[in-house]
This record gives structure tokens, sequence and C-alpha cells, in this order.
């Protein structure tokens, strides 16, 4: 009998077989209300119990209604006897163990967050997996990450989980989505980076089409043996897995070759993963601006909220023919909705109360998960939600790689400065839905008045003790990029300095105010003072970029502004797809 089956034999709930034993203080599980009936062996013992009894782990589900006491598996213990003939005293009750409302426990700040990993991990922090321990870590298939990873998180650092969805058509129902051969692509990625105090996160979703360098990937084959796959320049993202027999440690080197993170897990879902979780928490609700009807991802829903589920749930996510521009990056919008509003679903307490959506959510996540050998363990996968879920959904951003679209009209491009914003923003554990309204204020109030246009703002760029290099990359993104065509590097100033400084005169705070804004820098870092002047004998403000400096395009004062122009979405936010 399968575990399903185990927990809800002749359609009893499983929360009509936990029973209150007076004589532990200890919810006991039953699976039948005949007295001949033992507690079902399990991984831990009651506390000075008669049996192999499983204990309710803190926050088990209250005594089921129209029960008092268990129904008793040895007899009950004697009291003492006494002079004359053989007669026997009531048993003495036990002594009084009766507790009053629970504590909050661990376990129920794990369930809190059972959406920590995004939807595929969740279910790993349930209370059902302390009681079927060893039938759940079956259920899990595991593959090694053949050295691409941290070799696992840790309590006292960031953390970075990459989530990868294939297009894979394996399942019951899912052979008629197209393309039936697929060998289970990178289809839908997402990089998870949670900060390393636990204040927030960002999800960030890489495009399938984003044109990247696959690097050389050394893999463990399905048969066992080791083999480097040669990697592939110019070519689409979706192709680290799968093609030529790349495994999901190749994914989680081209994702470290595009934004220098990297990753400690890898987990992997299929087309069921949609289906089954969206079903265990009884549906996820979405949110249309209008009629849908798309014929290729089977999805018709009329404008307004629907509850989704099944295969309906799995019809939304492949939806894009009939969002935004059609294209993938309109449908990865729709993935965030979905992830968002399941996260919601699984915090909310019509889940964390629920006995059975959590046994479902648990059986559902563990088939449904391909994960890296290192976190092959509900326990481990336990522990990993857990600090996952000290985050507050509303610091958790779901953003996508910022990209420009290539001649060929199907592939993408990174927009290189806005990306390595978001990246370093990522590295550097910035909160992308916090603003530094202080500093904001205080850059403000210096900066009052009229500004320059870009292209009259002249400037001379050195390099104060950034990375080398770091002048002549400014001035190209100032020039090509941001349109500052009156600018120049000048190589190193004649000292190091700590913080990147501006330096100009009176009657340059215009050209001050226009910089500072392209720029991003801070009150402190405009110094008014004299101005240099440009080869061509034109007077000129002085930029020196000093230690602090984090790179082109990469502003100071405001996390808020690494996502301008760049597709995101807070997880506490209901979205309308269009």
């Amino acid at each position: 009998m399968d575990a399903q089956g185990r927990w809800r034999a002749d359609d009893i709930d499983p929360a009509d077989q936990w029973v209150l034993n007076p004589d532990t203080g200890d919810y006991e599980l039953r699976l039948t209300p005949s007295g001949g009936q033992s507690s079902v062996p399990g991984p831990r013992r009651s506390r000075g119990g008669p049996g192999p009894q499983l204990r309710s782990p803190a926050g088990a589900p209250a005594a089921p209604r129209g029960r008092t006491a268990p129904v008793r598996d040895t007899p009950a213990p004697r009291g003492p006897e006494v002079p004359g003939p053989r007669r026997r005293r009531a048993p003495e009750p036990p002594p009084s163990r009766r507790k009053g409302r629970p504590k909050k426990s661990k376990t129920k700040k794990v369930l809190i967050w059972t959406g920590g990993i995004m939807a595929f991990v969740l279910v790993g922090t349930s209370a059902a997996a302390y009681l079927y321990y060893e039938h759940l870590n079956n259920n899990i298939t595991a593959l090694p990450d053949d050295g691409a990873g941290t070799g696992g998180f840790s309590k006292d650092r960031a953390i970075n989980i990459l989530l990868i969805g294939t297009d894979k058509r394996t399942g019951k129902g899912n052979e008629g989505y197209g393309d039936s051969g697929s060998v289970g692509h990178a289809d839908t990625t997402i990089l998870l980076h949670v900060s390393k105090d636990r204040t927030n996160a960002t999800a960030l979703s890489i495009p399938r089409d984003l044109i990247v360098n696959i690097p050389d990937c050394p893999t463990t084959q399905k048969d066992g043996t080791k083999k480097t796959i040669p990697g592939t320049a110019e070519t689409r993202f979706n192709e680290s897995l799968g093609q030529e027999g790349r495994t999901p440690s190749c994914t989680m080197r081209t994702v470290t070759e595009i934004t220098g993170l990297v990753p400690d897990h890898f987990m992997v879902a299929d087309f069921n993963a949609v289906k089954t979780l969206s079903t265990a928490v009884g549906g996820v609700e979405v949110c249309l601006a209008k009629d849908i009807n798309d014929p290729k991802s089977h999805l018709k829903l009329s404008k307004g909220k629907h509850t989704i589920k099944g295969s309906q749930a799995l019809a939304f996510v492949r939806t894009r023919h009939s969002v935004g521009f059609g294209g993938d990056l309109s449908r990865i919008q729709l993935q965030q909705q979905f992830l968002s509003s399941l996260m919601r679903k699984l915090k909310s307490n019509d889940t964390l109360t629920s006995p059975s959506k959590m046994l479902d959510l648990a059986e559902a996540g563990t088939k449904a998960l391909t994960v890296d050998s290192k976190i092959a363990d509900i326990k481990k996968l336990a522990a990993l939600g857990q600090e996952i879920g000290k985050v507050n959904t509303k610091n958790l951003t779901f953003a996508t790689a910022p990209v420009a679209d290539n001649p060929d009209g199907a592939t993408v491009s990174l927009i290189e400065s806005k990306a390595k914003t978001l990246f370093t923003y990522m590295k550097e554990d910035i909160s992308l839905t916090k603003v530094k309204s202080q500093e904001k204020a205080k850059v403000a109030a210096r900066l009052k008045g009229s500004r320059s246009a870009a292209s009259e703002v002249r400037v001379n760029i050195y390099n104060g003790g950034a990375a080398a290099g770091s002048a002549q990359e400014t001035l190209t993104w100032l020039q090509n990029e941001e349109g500052v065509l009156k600018s120049s590097q000048l190589g190193n100033a004649d000292k190091t300095q700590k913080t990147t400084t501006l330096e100009y005169a009176p009657d340059q705070a215009d050209q001050a105010r226009k910089l500072a804004d392209i720029m991003g820098l801070t009150a402190s870092q405009l110094k008014p003072g004299e101005s240099e002047t440009t080869a061509q004998g034109l007077p000129a403000m002085r930029l020196v970029l000093g230690k602090d400096y984090k790179g082109a395009g990469v502003t100071a004062d405001d996390p808020s502004k690494a996502t301008d122009g760049v597709q995101n979405v807070q997880a506490d936010k209901t979205v309308c797809a269009k």
C-alpha cells in the first residue's frame, strides 16, 4: 500500500486519526477505532508509551472529534494490592500532565514558509515529513552536482538555490504538449538568493532564449561514468540542460558564468510538479486582466480571478501566446505571478492547519523533485526551508534578468550595465524592495534645482582605487548608454581614496546634479570645489572612482533602481496578467 493509502484507510480524514493519550500528554496516530488495533510503528516513540507509537510533532492537529482517550493496546497499570482476599484497587490515576495551549514551535516556524524554497521545496518542511521520513526520502530522486555547487548551504552565510523546470513531457497526460521527445531542457530557471541575515531574497528568472556561453561541464552520466561535455559558445541558455547529455550541474555552471553567483544546490521539477502541488493545496488563485483562450497551452479563462489546479495550472504557467507580447518574457511574468500566489497559499492557515493538505504536499513535492545528492534528505530540506522561511514575503522580489531582443527576433541578450547592477545587488544582499529613504532625502536636498542634459555634462574620470579598468569601463558606459559624450578617462588619480567623489565648481552644479542622477551618487560623494579642463581646454568636473566603486551602472543610493526597466514582481503582491 502506498503512503497515501496508509494514511487514509477507509476514507478516514487524517485529522480524525490523532488521539490524545492522557497518560503521556502526547498525540498518537490511530488508523482504526477498533480496540485491537495497535499504533502504527514510526520513527519516534511516545514517552512512557506502552509500545511503538508515532508522536505528533509540535503543533499537531487537535484531538479528533468525539474522542477523549486512546484505545489501549496493553493492560492498564495496576495499583498496589491490599491484605485480605485477592482484590484489586482501581488503577491509580496517572499524574496530571494536561498541557495548556502549546507554544509556537520551531516546527510551526518551518511550516510558516513551506514556500521558502519556492514551490518545489516547501513540502520538505511539512509536519508529515517527520511521520514517514524514510518513505518520503525514497520518493526523492537525486543526481550529483559534479562539483558545480558550493558543497552545501550554511546557516551563517547567504543561500543560493537553483530551481529548474524542464520541458520533458514525462507523466500521465503530458505527452500532448508538443515536442513530446524533448530530453528536458532548462525551460524555466530561477536562481533564488537569500541574504545572509535572512531579511530579504531575490528570485531571478533567467530567460530560456538568452544567448550565453555554456562552459565545459564535467558530468556523471546515468550509468555512473564520468564525462566532460565540451562547452558551446553563443547558444540558448535552455541548452545547458539535456542537450548533448548535459545534467543540472551544467546549468549550475552556466548560471555562475552569467551572474557570478555559485548555487549551493539545484532542484529540478517536471510538468507534474505544477499539477500535483497546485492540487495538493486545493488550488492557486490567479488574476487575468483580459479573457485568455490559448489553444497551444490549452488555457481558456475569462477576465478576473480564478482558482486553478492540476492541468489548468500547468496550462497557465505554459501560456505565452495570449499574454503580453506573446513571448517567453511574458510567460515568465505569469510564472512569477503563479509562484507568488502559491507561496501565499502555502503560508495561509487554510493550508498549515490541514493535516490532509500537508500530507498531500509532502507526498506530491518529494515525488516531483530531483535534487542534488548533497541535499537529498528530508531533514536537510527541512533545515533549508527553515532558513529561507525567515524571509518575509514582502521582501522577496521576483526579478527577470534584463535583456533586449536580438535581430533574429527569437533570442535575447543581456543588457550588460543593468544586469551587472542587478547581480551586484544580489551578491551584496541588498534588498530590491527597500529604499534608503534618508539617503534619498539628503541627495534630493543637495541636488535641488535644474539639471543639465547628459550631452552637456563634461567630466574627467580617474581611477582612485577601483578595480583595474574601471575608468575606461565607466567612460564607455557613460558615452554609449547614457549620452555623456563630453567625458574622458585620464588614468589613475594621484592617490587612492576609499570613497568615489565628484568635484565640481559652483557653475557646474547643474551638470553635477545630472551626473549624480545617472550614477546614483550620494550627497556625501558630491564635493563643491574647483573644476579642471578637458583636452580641448574646456572646464570639466573631476570624478574619482574610489575603492567603494562597484562598477559602471551600479547605482549606490537606491536599491529599487536596480530593477528600473527590469521585469519584477513582489511576492506579497497580486498581479493581474495582461
